[in-house]
Formats: structure tokens, sequence, C-alpha cells
């Protein structure tokens, strides 16, 4: 029962990680990366579609991204997409294809992605708290309904704190990392 608990509770820190790393590539740092893109979602068809499955993106130099739409009808959709999500730059279209130009990015702007890096990281943290209760909880529940003793309960709480220790300095030292990536010019 123990076992399954851990398991658990693990798996679903990993899970935040995980999540926080997709956070992290959609944030821009020096080099311009696709991943900034991940979040816009174009009307194909009526039904909201990842940009990158109805044309191909390719981030051309450090500061340009080239999108090439499968269908040219979907360039309006596409520059209207990208303009709502709102990521700081306007779409250029020459009728073939949608080129998106980052400014290099001022010391402000590393800034405050900087402390959009942070509050993710926190918001994770915080998953990870709520993972480590949620599993306390379920010990409790066993020590409670008489299906564990209370030494294997102390031991079980040790083991849950054990994990979220270490994955919330996990998610410390990868939001660091982020936010030093940010901030090198």
């Amino acid at each position: 029962m123990l076992k399954d608990i851990y398991s658990h509770t693990k798996s679903h820190m990993e899970k935040t990680l995980d999540a926080l790393h997709r956070d992290f590539a959609t944030l821009r740092s020096g080099k311009v990366s696709i991943n900034i893109l991940d979040n816009i979602r174009v009307s194909y068809y009526d039904t909201p579609t990842p940009l990158n499955q109805v044309g191909s993106v390719i981030a051309q130099d450090a500061t340009t991204i080239v999108i090439n739409p499968w269908e040219k009808s979907l360039l309006k959709d596409i520059e209207r997409a990208i303009q709502e999500a709102n990521i700081g730059v306007n779409p250029n279209s020459d009728g073939d294809c949608i080129k998106l130009f980052f400014p290099p990015m001022t010391q402000e702007q590393r800034k405050e992605i900087a402390k959009e890096a942070k509050s993710m990281g926190e918001k994770a943290k915080i998953a990870v708290r709520n993972i480590r209760q949620d599993g306390n909880n379920q010990i409790k529940k066993l020590e409670k309904d008489k299906e564990i003793t209370e030494d294997e309960s102390k031991k079980g709480l040790d083991e849950i704190q054990k994990y979220t220790d270490e994955y919330v300095k996990k998610i410390e030292d990868t939001t660091k990392r982020k936010e030093e990536e940010v901030m090198k010019v």
C-alpha cells in the first residue's frame, strides 16, 4: 500500500517538473525558439489547431521564425492567431510565408522574463507541496483505518517529505538555470 502511494506521489512530482520544463520552453531567452509559438492555435476548419500542425515552423536564425503554411488560404488565420497571442512581434506575410522578426531583448525584457520564470518555478513548488499533502493524507487515512502502524505511518510521511525536498531542489535548480540563461546577453 505504501509503495503505491510512494510511486503515485513520485510520478506526479515528476510530471510537475516536466510541465515546468515545457513552460520554460515557451519563454524567450537570448536566441528565439519556435517553442514560443507552442500555445498558439489557428482556426483550421473551425477547429483550434496547433500552429505546427498547419505548416512548417522554422527558426531561420537567432531572431527570425518562418512559418510556411501547407495551405496558403491559412495565411490570414495564422496572422490573426499570432496577433491575438500577443507574443511581442507582428507577423510579416509575403503571400507565401509568414516571418516573425524578434528584436534583440532589452535588459528590462530580460528581467521581466526572468521574473516570469521565477513565478513559474514557484507555482511548480506549490504543486509539489500539494502532491505531498495528498500523499500524507493517504498515509494518515491508512493509519486511521488501522491498515498500517504508527511507525509505518511516520516512516511513510518521512519518505514523502524526502521526495518533496528532492523535487523542490530540482525545481529551484531548473529555475535558477533558466533565469541565468535569460539574463545572459
